[in-house]
């Protein structure tokens, strides 16, 4: 039987002997809390060496000597030689230390749980050294935290502190928030939530909650922005937690920052939580590299929601034409015809890989591969319409072969 405890790192000295991959996965927490490493072994990972590079922690590149466990309040045995990790926890018994080994928990004084985090809570389960069945039920706990159907509001007060959270929602699959934007939601007492932000996750939602639709349909229905930011603003004020629900990144052409700004200027407490922007991950979905070596070695992702020769533009399409890498084309499909056009006639050669990609990361996606010269008809022709993102690029065929390899396999290794 053990004894649980937290243990209270912070400034501490932590011995850890061996650098290969348990002292890699490990030595991360103890960073995060705060506890003063002391590595001590001949070689290490390159994720370790780069951690002390970036002094973080302390590398001594040498064996294991008597003497390193003095000082140490806690210490972990993680080498691949049964006999160092015994000398260790020997020493470290005889110091009064609770050693932790890798190798062999009978013959330690300190077991490692299977540990999850949740905001501020951590979860941490030990199932009499099963690590498998440990980390089954940590991760189902942590699911259900990070998924609100497990309440881990505080106790004590009313729930959570009244502000607004501006939550990137991804760009379409429900299961590409991220875990903060996720629980945050779950905790939400009014949600604001945009067109594109995944519409599963309101379906999720308790009854209580609060839903206002600020979706804004292009060339129909939409919500100005100015009764956004009041509604952010009064219900906040009225003491209730908001969550802005958006798609992609807040600060990706979403107006992230005017919320923000609207927020602050009335006083209401807010964060942002970024969120997986469209302009990479719909590409990724179809099997589209924005980079790739040798390739492109240039991003440039820019709005298309107003057309080229119109005087409100502020892109030098002349500039992005000039560009050999990726142009990723976000709020574009209607007016690509002309944006193709401005491209080819400012030097863009006609015959450069493009693709039109719908729906991106749903199970509604389809995408149509062209080139520069022919994408925006054949969009057409497809039937394809917003929300879609356009690529232009040589990475388009990188993405079409990678298409074709995938096509050659069993469906059961086609991903």
């Amino acid at each position: 039987m053990t004894y649980p405890v937290g243990l209270r790192l912070t400034g501490r000295r932590v011995l850890v002997v061996g650098g290969g991959t348990v002292a890699q996965r490990r030595v991360p927490a103890l960073l995060d809390a705060g506890a003063q490493i002391v590595l001590v072994a001949p070689e290490v990972t390159p994720a370790l060496d780069a951690l002390a590079a970036a002094g973080r922690l302390r590398w001594e590149p040498r064996e294991y000597t008597a003497g390193d466990v003095d000082g140490a309040w806690y210490v972990m045995a993680a080498t691949d030689v049964p006999a160092v990790n015994a000398a260790v926890a020997e020493a470290a018994e005889a110091a009064h230390t609770f050693c932790a080994r890798a190798d062999d928990g009978s013959d330690a004084s300190a077991w490692t749980p299977a540990v999850g985090r949740h905001g501020n809570l951590t979860v941490a389960v030990h199932a009499d050294r099963d690590p498998r069945r440990a980390a089954l039920l940590r991760d189902a706990l942590v699911d259900r935290l990070n998924d609100g159907s497990l309440d881990a509001a505080p106790q004590r007060g009313r729930g959570p502190v009244p502000g607004v959270a501006l939550v990137g929602a991804g760009p379409g699959d429900p299961e590409l928030i991220t875990v903060r934007g996720r629980r945050l939601l779950s905790q939400a007492e009014v949600v604001v939530a945009d067109r594109l932000a995944p519409q599963l996750l309101l379906d999720e939602l308790p009854p209580h909650v609060e839903v206002v639709d600020a979706s804004k349909v292009p060339y129909g229905r939409a919500m100005a922005q100015e009764a956004i930011n009041e509604t952010l603003v009064s219900r906040a004020k009225a003491g209730r937690f908001v969550v802005r629900l958006k798609g992609g990144d807040p600060f990706v052409f979403g107006r992230g920052s005017e919320e923000l700004e609207a927020c602050l200027a009335a006083g209401v407490p807010v964060e942002v939580v970024p969120g997986v922007t469209s302009a990479v991950a719909v590409p990724s979905s179809a099997w589209i590299p924005v980079t790739h070596r040798g390739v492109a070695h240039e991003l440039v992702v820019v709005s298309g929601h107003v057309a080229p020769e119109d005087p409100r533009s502020l892109v030098d399409w002349s500039a992005l034409a000039r560009l050999k890498g990726t142009l990723v084309i976000l709020m574009g499909v209607e007016r690509l015809p002309a944006i193709t056009a401005a491209l080819i006639a400012h030097g863009r050669a006609a015959d450069t890989p493009a693709a039109v990609i719908q729906e991106g990361t749903t199970g509604s996606q389809r995408q149509v591969l062209a080139t520069l010269g022919t994408v925006a008809s054949d969009a057409l022709a497809a039937g394809l319409s917003h929300p879609a993102i356009c690529v232009v690029g040589e990475v388009v065929t990188i993405g079409a072969r990678l298409t074709a390899l995938a096509s050659a396999l069993p469906a059961s290794v086609q991903g």
